[in-house]
């Protein structure tokens, strides 16, 4: 019987020691106590494949341990960054509604105190605008509306465009903008206007944490005296409320990689792309994927990032060594990635519950050895 990297290496059409490697790759460190579990989704030249091992949840309360499956939901972090909130405020900009100099404060006055008056949505994008990275909301005994002020009133910590802060305020900031100026929640807004048109079906911002087996389990957490599973990781996010810009979305290999393919064809909607266009429903103009995709920081030594992504050679790339320098990604917290190389017509997703045993696991290496294999058997 054909091993799943055999398989795989026929469905894709790539060469099959490179597919075993990353199989391998991802076993090694099941093996070593990294992650319980992954999930691998790869789109090729059109073609797709998915390599599943280990547990989504190998002790829970009740019951059985949950293996990983294709269907299994990962906890997404900061997936939520570029899958959520990039494509909401890219619409708006297409929409006309919005543009890269728009001032925050234009849309969020209370934004607009303590030097950040003038700070635009492309300085929060790009995460050059000077904000610190993180803030403690959910340990302050605040409500909702005392969490929101502190995120909305933070100060500068640096002179805007002089450094990458990676920020989730700015995040939380561009979440809370779409949710104004769409005058819907962004739970709505992203299920109307990317995730249904995408047909990412299981892709969610609200969970059933009743419907554990469901999840890849995450952290352990004192309050429930359980990991979390169908509970989203980030703290923030859920102080507030779980719905947020920088976190809170759930999401399967396969919603990802549709998401993926949809970069690939530059804003299109994957299948409805015809000759010249004609007849090609689109999630975002060509000129907003291309304009994403491209260094909006070089003027700032050591960082390459996009309006979202962190592209290659950014100290936050994740690529690996053989993706090419047009190759763009992003990262989340709990052990997800996506990473696409439009040279190659690769995208590859990588999700893993690497902080099911604590916060001190990293699956850095492993997401380089990944895609150094599947890069190099594009190349066989």
């Amino acid at each position: 019987m054909a091993s799943s990297a055999e398989i795989g290496a026929e469905q894709l059409g790539l060469a099959i020691k490179g597919v075993k490697a990353a199989c391998t790759a991802i076993e090694h460190e099941i093996a070593a106590g990294t992650t319980p579990g992954a999930v691998l989704g790869v789109v090729y030249e059109g073609k797709q494949w998915f390599y599943s091992a280990g547990y989504a949840n190998p002790r829970p309360k009740q019951g059985q341990p949950v293996p990983v499956s294709e269907d299994t939901l990962y906890d997404c972090a900061s997936l939520t960054k570029v899958v959520v909130t990039l494509p909401l405020i890219l619409q708006l900009i297409d929409e006309g509604v919005l543009t890269l100099s728009t001032k925050v404060s234009n849309i969020l006055p209370p934004f607009g105190t303590a030097g950040k008056e003038e700070l635009t949505v492309g300085q929060l994008l790009a995460h050059t605008s000077g904000l610190q990275a993180d803030m403690n909301l959910h340990s302050q005994g605040w409500d909702r509306e005392q969490m929101w002020d502190a995120v909305l009133s933070a100060p500068l910590v640096t002179k805007p465009d002089t450094e990458v802060i990676y920020s989730d305020l700015g995040y939380l900031a561009l979440g809370c903008m779409i949710e104004k100026v769409l005058g819907m929640s962004l739970e709505q807004a992203v299920k109307e206007r990317v995730l249904d048109p995408l047909g990412m079906r299981h892709a969610t911002l609200t969970t059933s944490p009743e419907q554990v087996g469901r999840y890849a389990a995450t952290e352990y957490e004192d309050t429930i005296q359980d990991h979390l599973c169908g509970i989203v990781h980030d703290e923030k996010a859920r102080a507030l409320g779980g719905v947020c810009g920088h976190a809170g979305l759930f999401a399967t290999a396969g919603d990802l990689l549709q998401y993926a393919r949809m970069w690939l064809v530059q804003g299109a909607i994957p299948g409805t792309v015809g000759p010249a266009g004609v007849g090609e429903s689109r999630i975002l103009s060509r000129a907003a994927a291309i304009a994403a995709t491209r260094t909006h920081t070089g003027h700032i030594h050591g960082s390459n990032r996009g309006l979202g992504w962190v592209l290659k050679g950014d100290k936050m790339d994740a690529s690996g060594d053989w993706m090419g320098p047009g190759c763009y990604g992003h990262t989340g917290f709990t052990g997800t990635s996506m990473w696409i190389d439009p040279e190659l017509d690769l995208a590859v997703v990588l999700l893993t519950n690497r902080v099911f045993g604590g916060r001190s696991s990293s699956v850095a290496q492993l997401r380089a050895q990944v895609h150094n294999a599947l890069t190099g058997a594009v190349a066989w």
